[in-house]
């Protein structure tokens, strides 16, 4: 069920077609106290700039400045402000770049309200969220699927599934957030999946998720 987030959070909307982005605005204000809305790249800069934001939802072709380029200028800043891409390419290439760069969601436009919504929820709860029709794979059998995750994602797997985060997860293991984010991405490809709950679940359903765990014991 979608809930309210916090009675203190601030989230900026940035997109250059101004209708869309007060519907978007619409969309989530009951969940947070502030939503502003930018419509450039530079602009939502200048919006983190003045205060940092709870959660940025941006459009990845922007005027001047990409939503992709913003989020690596953060990302680089070290700011870890949950960022939802939002965009009209559903093709895997893309949504690999952009989870690889740091983005904690990758939402189709054409797919936007109640999945957005759902995105949302998730990544304010430290999830991350992928449309399902990007690069949506059907599920292979218990072999295939060990074959194509690699014994590091195996790990990584089996932590998720004993509830530790992204950051507890790099922390322990030597890694970047980012680097652990873009291992569960290429899990959720392989798995068919667009979700961190939907993974763990798809990785208990196929018998993975025991056979993770007892190679994490080793």
């Amino acid at each position: 069920m979608s809930t309210k987030i916090s009675t203190a959070a601030y989230a900026i909307i940035a997109d250059d077609h101004r209708m869309v982005a007060e519907g978007l605005q619409r969309l989530i204000t009951p969940k947070f106290a502030r939503v502003q809305i930018a419509e450039s790249g530079s602009e939502l800069l200048q919006l983190v700039q003045e205060e940092a934001p709870n959660l940025i939802i941006a459009d990845l072709a922007m005027p001047d400045t990409s939503g992709l380029d913003v989020l690596r200028h953060l990302r680089r800043a070290g700011l870890p402000i949950p960022y939802i891409m939002l965009t009209m390419h559903g093709e895997p290439m893309i949504a690999a770049s952009v989870m690889e760069a740091g983005a904690n969601a990758y939402v189709l436009k054409s797919a936007a309200g109640d999945e957005l919504l759902r995105a949302v929820d998730d990544v304010m709860q430290g999830r991350i969220y992928i449309s399902p029709s990007v690069g949506a794979r059907s599920l292979r059998t218990r072999a295939q699927l060990l074959n194509r995750i690699t014994p590091k994602q195996q790990h990584i797997l089996s932590m998720v599934g004993g509830g530790l985060r992204s950051k507890q997860i790099a922390a322990e293991l030597g890694l970047s957030v980012r680097t652990v984010e873009a291992h569960k991405y290429s899990i959720m490809q392989v798995l068919g999946v667009h979700s961190t709950m939907e993974m763990v679940k798809c990785a208990e359903e196929q018998g993975l998720l025991c056979r993770h765990l007892e190679l994490a014991e080793r």
